[in-house]
């Protein structure tokens, strides 16, 4: 079967995360830079979906990878090798504590 982006579902996704980080559409606006936060609504409702520039954006905002946010039809990738990745958040300690111990202490 050929991946497919379920707009329907992305926009139940993008709702249900916006309301749990207590962002509104017009936060979301303000912060992609948009015109309108008619596009923002249009998300929500499905009738179509962010750039893949936004959603890269919204994946900052939200602190999670594009892939969690766009809902579709594929299986799951196996994240045997992405889980051995460190995290944007373990990066970010890791240099805090190069920078105060030096290297040795990583």
């Amino acid at each position: 079967m050929f991946p497919l982006i379920n707009k329907r579902e992305t926009g139940i996704r993008l709702r249900r995360i916006m309301d749990r980080l207590g962002l509104s559409a017009r936060d979301v606006q303000e912060y992609l830079g948009l015109g309108c936060v008619q596009s923002v609504y249009r998300w929500l409702d499905g009738q179509s979906m962010p750039t893949v520039d936004n959603l890269y954006a919204l994946s900052e905002l939200f602190q999670m990878p594009m892939d969690e946010i766009v809902c579709g039809n594929r299986a799951p990738i196996a994240t045997d090798e992405v889980s051995e990745m460190p995290s944007s958040m373990d990066r970010r300690v890791l240099a805090y504590c190069e920078m105060l111990f030096g290297k040795e202490a990583a």
